[in-house]
């Protein structure tokens, strides 16, 4: 077996872990969801999440998850065997698809932009006038 059929190789567990985590994220989310899952940090003032709320929010994490091993897949599979302006192009289209559907599954998840802080619980809001 030589270089790049291990490379092939890894690519393909990786690919198959991609989408095994998003499988059973999504398998494992219901139950989490039927029983109440809340996240640890609900920010100052936020009512609890709806079942329905709170599967989307676990099933979302599975999916970013589930992207980043597959966006480490195309990398390996590119990048250690002979890359070529076209190979390397469809990378970089792969990569930039995913990183928009990352930043949009943050967005919806979290609330926020990824390199956005988040709130301090501290920061109290500022008393309402008479």
């Amino acid at each position: 077996m030589d270089f790049q059929h291990i490379i092939e190789a890894v690519g393909r567990f990786m690919d198959f872990a991609g989408v095994a985590v998003m499988v059973i994220g999504a398998v494992v989310s219901i139950p989490m969801a039927l029983r109440g899952y809340q996240p640890r940090k609900l920010p100052a003032g936020s009512e609890k999440l709806t079942v329905y709320r709170s599967y989307r929010q676990l099933l979302g994490r599975s999916i970013l998850l589930g992207l980043e091993l597959l966006v480490a897949a195309d990398i390996i599979r590119t990048v250690a065997v002979t890359p070529t302006f076209e190979s390397v192009g469809v990378l970089a289209i792969i990569v930039l698809i995913r990183t928009f559907l990352s930043f949009s599954l943050e967005l919806e998840i979290t609330g926020r932009w990824p390199w956005q802080k988040e709130p301090s619980k501290s920061a109290e809001p500022a008393p309402a006038e008479a």
